[in-house]
Protein backbone atom coordinates (compact mmCIF):
# COMPACT_ATOMS: atom_id res chain seq x y z
CA UNK A 1 0.00 0.00 0.00
CA UNK A 2 1.30 3.42 -0.93
CA UNK A 3 2.06 5.63 2.02
CA UNK A 4 -0.07 8.37 0.52
CA UNK A 5 -3.18 6.14 0.66
CA UNK A 6 -2.79 5.05 4.32
CA UNK A 7 -5.44 6.31 6.73
CA UNK A 8 -4.08 8.80 9.21
CA UNK A 9 -6.01 9.39 12.47
CA UNK A 10 -5.72 12.16 14.91
CA UNK A 11 -5.18 11.06 18.49
CA UNK A 12 -8.78 11.96 19.37
CA UNK A 13 -10.10 10.07 16.36
CA UNK A 14 -8.06 7.02 17.22
CA UNK A 15 -9.27 7.14 20.83
CA UNK A 16 -12.87 7.48 19.64
CA UNK A 17 -12.58 4.55 17.22
CA UNK A 18 -11.02 2.37 19.91
CA UNK A 19 -13.92 3.13 22.21
CA UNK A 20 -16.43 2.35 19.46
CA UNK A 21 -14.73 -1.00 18.91
CA UNK A 22 -14.69 -1.70 22.65
CA UNK A 23 -18.34 -0.66 22.99
CA UNK A 24 -19.40 -2.95 20.17
CA UNK A 25 -17.31 -5.83 21.49
CA UNK A 26 -18.31 -5.42 25.13
CA UNK A 27 -21.80 -4.09 25.87
CA UNK A 28 -20.98 -4.81 29.48
CA UNK A 29 -18.35 -7.12 30.86
CA UNK A 30 -18.45 -8.81 34.29
CA UNK A 31 -15.06 -9.17 35.97
CA UNK A 32 -13.94 -10.44 39.37
CA UNK A 33 -10.84 -9.24 41.14
CA UNK A 34 -9.34 -7.70 44.25
CA UNK A 35 -9.57 -3.98 45.03
CA UNK A 36 -6.39 -1.97 45.39
CA UNK A 37 -5.66 1.77 45.69
CA UNK A 38 -9.30 2.54 46.51
CA UNK A 39 -10.03 6.27 46.85
CA UNK A 40 -12.85 8.80 46.53
CA UNK A 41 -12.15 12.23 45.04
CA UNK A 42 -14.26 15.31 45.77
CA UNK A 43 -16.85 13.00 47.35
CA UNK A 44 -18.05 12.28 43.80
CA UNK A 45 -15.57 10.14 41.91
CA UNK A 46 -14.38 6.66 42.86
CA UNK A 47 -11.08 5.26 41.60
CA UNK A 48 -9.51 1.87 42.27
CA UNK A 49 -7.51 -0.86 40.62
CA UNK A 50 -8.94 -4.31 40.04
CA UNK A 51 -6.23 -6.95 40.14
CA UNK A 52 -5.45 -10.64 40.30
CA UNK A 53 -2.16 -12.54 40.57
CA UNK A 54 -0.92 -11.42 37.16
CA UNK A 55 -2.70 -8.26 36.01
CA UNK A 56 -4.29 -5.02 37.13
CA UNK A 57 -6.71 -2.63 35.46
CA UNK A 58 -7.83 0.83 36.54
CA UNK A 59 -11.51 1.40 37.35
CA UNK A 60 -13.67 4.48 37.65
CA UNK A 61 -17.24 5.03 38.86
CA UNK A 62 -19.47 7.72 40.33
CA UNK A 63 -19.90 7.58 44.09
CA UNK A 64 -23.73 7.61 43.87
CA UNK A 65 -23.51 4.24 42.09
CA UNK A 66 -21.52 2.72 44.97
CA UNK A 67 -23.98 0.44 46.80
CA UNK A 68 -21.60 -1.46 49.08
CA UNK A 69 -18.85 -0.15 51.36
CA UNK A 70 -15.53 -1.10 49.80
CA UNK A 71 -11.91 -1.03 50.83
CA UNK A 72 -8.56 -2.36 49.66
CA UNK A 73 -8.21 -6.12 49.74
CA UNK A 74 -11.86 -6.89 49.13
CA UNK A 75 -12.77 -9.25 46.35
CA UNK A 76 -15.53 -7.83 44.11
CA UNK A 77 -17.48 -8.54 40.96
CA UNK A 78 -18.08 -5.59 38.63
CA UNK A 79 -20.11 -4.92 35.53
CA UNK A 80 -18.23 -2.35 33.46
CA UNK A 81 -17.60 -0.84 30.08
CA UNK A 82 -13.96 -0.87 28.85
CA UNK A 83 -12.76 2.50 27.72
CA UNK A 84 -9.67 4.28 26.45
CA UNK A 85 -9.45 7.57 28.32
CA UNK A 86 -8.58 10.92 26.80
CA UNK A 87 -5.09 10.65 28.23
CA UNK A 88 -4.50 7.28 26.63
CA UNK A 89 -5.02 5.06 29.62
CA UNK A 90 -7.15 1.91 29.42
CA UNK A 91 -9.83 1.93 32.12
CA UNK A 92 -13.08 0.27 33.14
CA UNK A 93 -16.12 2.48 33.72
CA UNK A 94 -17.97 0.60 36.46
CA UNK A 95 -21.75 0.36 36.16
CA UNK A 96 -22.31 -1.82 39.21
CA UNK A 97 -20.20 -3.56 41.81
CA UNK A 98 -20.69 -6.00 44.65
CA UNK A 99 -18.40 -7.90 47.01
CA UNK A 100 -17.86 -11.64 46.52
CA UNK A 101 -16.39 -14.24 48.81
CA UNK A 102 -17.45 -14.77 52.40
CA UNK A 103 -14.74 -12.57 53.92
CA UNK A 104 -15.33 -9.57 51.65
CA UNK A 105 -19.09 -9.84 51.94
CA UNK A 106 -18.90 -10.02 55.74
CA UNK A 107 -16.56 -7.02 55.93
CA UNK A 108 -18.77 -4.93 53.62
CA UNK A 109 -21.88 -5.97 55.52
CA UNK A 110 -20.42 -4.90 58.86
CA UNK A 111 -19.35 -1.51 57.50
CA UNK A 112 -22.77 -0.81 55.96
CA UNK A 113 -24.59 -2.21 58.99
CA UNK A 114 -22.78 0.24 61.25
CA UNK A 115 -23.58 3.15 58.92
CA UNK A 116 -27.29 2.37 58.56
CA UNK A 117 -27.73 1.54 62.25
CA UNK A 118 -26.39 4.99 63.09
CA UNK A 119 -29.12 6.44 60.87
CA UNK A 120 -31.79 4.50 62.79
CA UNK A 121 -32.86 2.26 59.89
CA UNK A 122 -33.01 -0.83 62.10
CA UNK A 123 -34.76 0.61 65.17
CA UNK A 124 -37.57 -1.61 66.57
CA UNK A 125 -39.98 1.33 66.80
CA UNK A 126 -39.88 1.64 63.02
CA UNK A 127 -41.24 -1.87 62.58
CA UNK A 128 -44.91 -2.45 61.73
CA UNK A 129 -46.93 -5.53 62.58
CA UNK A 130 -48.52 -7.62 59.85
CA UNK A 131 -52.19 -6.81 59.13
CA UNK A 132 -54.55 -8.97 61.26
CA UNK A 133 -56.59 -10.22 58.29
CA UNK A 134 -54.34 -10.68 55.24
CA UNK A 135 -56.10 -11.17 51.91
CA UNK A 136 -53.75 -9.54 49.36
CA UNK A 137 -50.03 -10.32 49.22
CA UNK A 138 -47.34 -8.94 46.92
CA UNK A 139 -44.43 -11.33 46.34
CA UNK A 140 -40.99 -10.40 45.04
CA UNK A 141 -39.00 -13.45 44.00
CA UNK A 142 -37.71 -15.50 41.13
CA UNK A 143 -40.68 -17.60 40.07
CA UNK A 144 -38.24 -20.29 38.93
CA UNK A 145 -36.63 -20.68 42.36
CA UNK A 146 -37.33 -23.53 44.78
CA UNK A 147 -37.96 -21.03 47.57
CA UNK A 148 -40.84 -19.50 45.64
CA UNK A 149 -42.33 -22.96 44.98
CA UNK A 150 -42.12 -23.79 48.69
CA UNK A 151 -43.76 -20.48 49.56
CA UNK A 152 -46.72 -21.11 47.23
CA UNK A 153 -47.10 -24.72 48.39
CA UNK A 154 -47.31 -23.79 52.06
CA UNK A 155 -49.61 -20.85 51.32
CA UNK A 156 -52.11 -23.06 49.46
CA UNK A 157 -51.93 -25.91 51.95
CA UNK A 158 -52.58 -23.73 54.97
CA UNK A 159 -55.47 -21.58 53.78
CA UNK A 160 -55.73 -20.88 50.06
CA UNK A 161 -57.94 -18.34 48.35
CA UNK A 162 -55.53 -15.46 48.96
CA UNK A 163 -54.87 -12.87 46.28
CA UNK A 164 -51.17 -13.06 45.39
CA UNK A 165 -49.45 -10.69 42.96
CA UNK A 166 -45.95 -11.77 41.93
CA UNK A 167 -43.13 -9.58 40.66
CA UNK A 168 -40.58 -11.88 39.02
CA UNK A 169 -37.01 -10.69 39.58
CA UNK A 170 -33.54 -12.10 39.75
CA UNK A 171 -32.57 -12.75 43.36
CA UNK A 172 -28.81 -12.94 42.95
CA UNK A 173 -26.19 -11.24 40.86
CA UNK A 174 -25.31 -7.68 40.03
CA UNK A 175 -28.59 -6.69 38.36
CA UNK A 176 -30.86 -8.27 41.01
CA UNK A 177 -30.91 -5.33 43.43
CA UNK A 178 -32.25 -2.86 40.86
CA UNK A 179 -34.93 -5.31 39.74
CA UNK A 180 -36.08 -5.85 43.32
CA UNK A 181 -36.14 -2.09 43.96
CA UNK A 182 -38.34 -1.59 40.89
CA UNK A 183 -40.69 -4.30 42.17
CA UNK A 184 -40.91 -2.61 45.59
CA UNK A 185 -41.71 0.71 43.93
CA UNK A 186 -44.32 -0.98 41.73
CA UNK A 187 -46.22 -2.41 44.69
CA UNK A 188 -45.98 0.83 46.67
CA UNK A 189 -47.21 2.96 43.78
CA UNK A 190 -50.24 0.74 43.09
CA UNK A 191 -51.12 0.14 46.77
CA UNK A 192 -53.10 -2.98 45.90
CA UNK A 193 -51.53 -5.33 48.45
CA UNK A 194 -51.48 -5.35 52.25
CA UNK A 195 -47.99 -6.77 52.66
CA UNK A 196 -44.93 -7.36 50.49
CA UNK A 197 -43.02 -10.65 50.82
CA UNK A 198 -39.39 -10.56 49.65
CA UNK A 199 -38.31 -14.20 49.45
CA UNK A 200 -35.34 -16.22 48.31
CA UNK A 201 -34.23 -19.74 49.19
CA UNK A 202 -30.86 -20.72 50.60
CA UNK A 203 -27.55 -20.16 48.90
CA UNK A 204 -23.93 -19.21 49.38
CA UNK A 205 -22.77 -15.88 50.78
CA UNK A 206 -22.20 -14.72 47.19
CA UNK A 207 -25.75 -15.70 46.21
CA UNK A 208 -27.27 -13.75 49.11
CA UNK A 209 -24.97 -10.72 48.90
CA UNK A 210 -27.53 -8.75 46.87
CA UNK A 211 -29.66 -8.40 50.00
CA UNK A 212 -26.93 -6.26 51.56
CA UNK A 213 -27.10 -3.70 48.72
CA UNK A 214 -27.41 -0.26 50.36
CA UNK A 215 -29.96 1.12 47.90
CA UNK A 216 -32.10 -2.02 48.25
CA UNK A 217 -31.90 -1.96 52.06
CA UNK A 218 -33.03 1.67 52.05
CA UNK A 219 -35.90 0.83 49.68
CA UNK A 220 -37.09 -1.92 52.03
CA UNK A 221 -36.96 0.46 55.00
CA UNK A 222 -38.80 3.20 53.06
CA UNK A 223 -41.66 0.98 51.85
CA UNK A 224 -45.11 2.37 52.73
CA UNK A 225 -46.43 -1.19 52.71
CA UNK A 226 -45.15 -3.54 55.46
CA UNK A 227 -42.38 -5.84 54.22
CA UNK A 228 -41.70 -9.40 55.39
CA UNK A 229 -38.48 -11.09 54.33
CA UNK A 230 -37.86 -14.81 54.00
CA UNK A 231 -34.29 -15.01 52.74
CA UNK A 232 -32.00 -18.03 52.86
CA UNK A 233 -31.96 -20.40 55.81
CA UNK A 234 -32.51 -19.80 59.51
CA UNK A 235 -28.85 -18.93 60.10
CA UNK A 236 -28.74 -16.32 57.31
CA UNK A 237 -29.30 -12.67 58.26
CA UNK A 238 -29.08 -9.89 55.70
CA UNK A 239 -29.39 -6.13 56.04
CA UNK A 240 -32.72 -6.37 54.21
CA UNK A 241 -33.88 -8.62 57.07
CA UNK A 242 -32.80 -5.99 59.57
CA UNK A 243 -34.64 -3.23 57.68
CA UNK A 244 -37.84 -5.22 57.10
CA UNK A 245 -40.88 -4.96 59.37
CA UNK A 246 -41.09 -8.72 59.94
CA UNK A 247 -38.42 -11.38 59.42
CA UNK A 248 -39.17 -15.01 58.58
CA UNK A 249 -36.45 -17.64 58.76
CA UNK A 250 -37.22 -19.13 55.31
CA UNK A 251 -39.69 -18.63 52.43
CA UNK A 252 -41.82 -21.45 53.87
CA UNK A 253 -41.85 -19.74 57.27
CA UNK A 254 -42.92 -16.48 55.57
CA UNK A 255 -45.89 -18.32 54.05
CA UNK A 256 -46.78 -19.67 57.49
CA UNK A 257 -46.68 -16.20 59.01
CA UNK A 258 -48.84 -14.73 56.23
CA UNK A 259 -51.62 -17.32 56.33
CA UNK A 260 -53.79 -19.11 58.82
CA UNK A 261 -53.56 -22.87 59.19
CA UNK A 262 -56.85 -24.44 58.07
CA UNK A 263 -56.39 -27.32 60.52
CA UNK A 264 -55.64 -24.98 63.39
CA UNK A 265 -58.68 -22.84 62.60
CA UNK A 266 -60.96 -25.89 62.48
CA UNK A 267 -59.50 -27.21 65.72
CA UNK A 268 -59.83 -23.80 67.37
CA UNK A 269 -63.45 -23.50 66.22
CA UNK A 270 -64.24 -26.95 67.58
CA UNK A 271 -62.62 -26.07 70.89
CA UNK A 272 -64.62 -22.84 71.00
CA UNK A 273 -67.90 -24.66 70.28
CA UNK A 274 -67.07 -27.16 73.02
CA UNK A 275 -66.24 -24.34 75.41
CA UNK A 276 -69.50 -22.52 74.64
CA UNK A 277 -71.47 -25.78 74.93
CA UNK A 278 -69.92 -26.47 78.34
CA UNK A 279 -70.59 -22.90 79.41
CA UNK A 280 -74.22 -23.14 78.33
CA UNK A 281 -74.70 -26.44 80.16
CA UNK A 282 -73.20 -24.92 83.29
CA UNK A 283 -75.48 -21.93 82.92
CA UNK A 284 -78.52 -24.18 82.44
CA UNK A 285 -77.57 -26.23 85.52
CA UNK A 286 -77.04 -23.06 87.51
CA UNK A 287 -80.39 -21.61 86.46
CA UNK A 288 -82.07 -24.96 87.11
CA UNK A 289 -80.70 -24.99 90.65
CA UNK A 290 -81.81 -21.39 91.14
CA UNK A 291 -85.26 -22.29 89.85
CA UNK A 292 -85.54 -25.23 92.25
CA UNK A 293 -84.43 -23.03 95.14
CA UNK A 294 -86.92 -20.34 94.12
CA UNK A 295 -89.72 -22.90 93.79
CA UNK A 296 -88.99 -24.26 97.25
CA UNK A 297 -88.91 -20.78 98.70
CA UNK A 298 -92.17 -19.89 96.94
CA UNK A 299 -93.76 -23.09 98.25
CA UNK A 300 -92.55 -22.27 101.75
CA UNK A 301 -93.99 -18.78 101.59
CA UNK A 302 -97.30 -20.16 100.26
CA UNK A 303 -97.42 -22.64 103.11
CA UNK A 304 -96.75 -19.85 105.59
CA UNK A 305 -99.59 -17.83 104.06
CA UNK A 306 -101.97 -20.82 104.15
CA UNK A 307 -101.11 -21.48 107.80
CA UNK A 308 -101.68 -17.83 108.61
CA UNK A 309 -105.04 -17.85 106.79
CA UNK A 310 -106.06 -21.10 108.51
CA UNK A 311 -105.27 -19.59 111.90
CA UNK A 312 -107.22 -16.46 111.03
CA UNK A 313 -110.21 -18.48 109.82
CA UNK A 314 -110.03 -20.67 112.93
CA UNK A 315 -110.20 -17.54 115.11
CA UNK A 316 -113.20 -16.25 113.18
CA UNK A 317 -114.89 -19.62 113.48
CA UNK A 318 -114.39 -19.57 117.25
CA UNK A 319 -115.87 -16.09 117.45
CA UNK A 320 -118.82 -17.15 115.32
CA UNK A 321 -119.30 -20.24 117.43
CA UNK A 322 -119.45 -18.06 120.52
CA UNK A 323 -122.08 -15.92 118.86
CA UNK A 324 -124.17 -18.92 117.71
CA UNK A 325 -127.71 -18.61 119.28
CA UNK A 326 -127.85 -22.39 119.72
CA UNK A 327 -125.01 -22.19 122.19
CA UNK A 328 -127.00 -19.55 124.16
CA UNK A 329 -130.08 -21.75 124.18
CA UNK A 330 -127.96 -24.69 125.31
CA UNK A 331 -127.06 -22.77 128.39
CA UNK A 332 -130.78 -22.51 129.33
CA UNK A 333 -131.69 -19.23 127.76
CA UNK A 334 -134.71 -18.64 125.47
CA UNK A 335 -135.32 -16.37 122.52
CA UNK A 336 -138.36 -14.10 122.46
CA UNK A 337 -139.71 -12.81 119.15
CA UNK A 338 -142.72 -10.76 118.26
CA UNK A 339 -144.30 -7.44 119.28
CA UNK A 340 -143.89 -7.20 123.02
CA UNK A 341 -147.08 -5.60 124.28
CA UNK A 342 -149.77 -6.57 126.77
CA UNK A 343 -152.26 -8.84 125.10
CA UNK A 344 -150.02 -9.76 122.17
CA UNK A 345 -148.90 -13.29 121.46
CA UNK A 346 -145.16 -13.78 121.18
CA UNK A 347 -142.97 -16.76 120.24
CA UNK A 348 -140.58 -18.22 122.81
CA UNK A 349 -137.79 -20.51 121.52
CA UNK A 350 -135.87 -22.78 123.86
CA UNK A 351 -133.25 -25.35 123.02
CA UNK A 352 -135.92 -28.00 122.36
CA UNK A 353 -139.27 -26.20 122.19
CA UNK A 354 -141.18 -23.50 120.31
CA UNK A 355 -143.75 -21.80 122.67
CA UNK A 356 -146.47 -19.24 121.94
CA UNK A 357 -147.57 -17.14 124.93
CA UNK A 358 -149.90 -14.20 125.54
CA UNK A 359 -148.42 -11.27 127.36
CA UNK A 360 -150.40 -10.51 130.49
CA UNK A 361 -148.17 -7.94 132.06
CA UNK A 362 -144.99 -5.99 131.36
CA UNK A 363 -142.81 -4.51 134.12
CA UNK A 364 -139.63 -2.63 133.97
CA UNK A 365 -136.58 -4.05 135.73
CA UNK A 366 -135.12 -1.93 138.44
Amino acid sequence: MNQDTELVYSVSEFQEICNQILENAFTGVVIEGEIASFKVNQNKFVFFDLKDDKSSVGCFMMKFALRFPLEDGMKVRIRALPKLTDWGKFSLTVQSIMPVGEGSIKKSLELLKKKLAAEGLFLPERKRALPPEIEKIGVISSTQAAGYADFCKILNERWGGLSVQVAHTQVQGIVAADQIIRALNYFNERSEVQVIALIRGGGSADDLAVFNDEKLVRAVAASKIPVITGIGHEIDTSLCDMAADVVASTPSNAAQMLSRDRKEVVSANRAEVKRVFTLLNSKIDFEKQNLEINCKEAQRQINVKITSYEQEVSGIVKVLEQLNPERVLARGYALLSGNVAVGNVVNITTLKQEIQAEIKDIKKRS
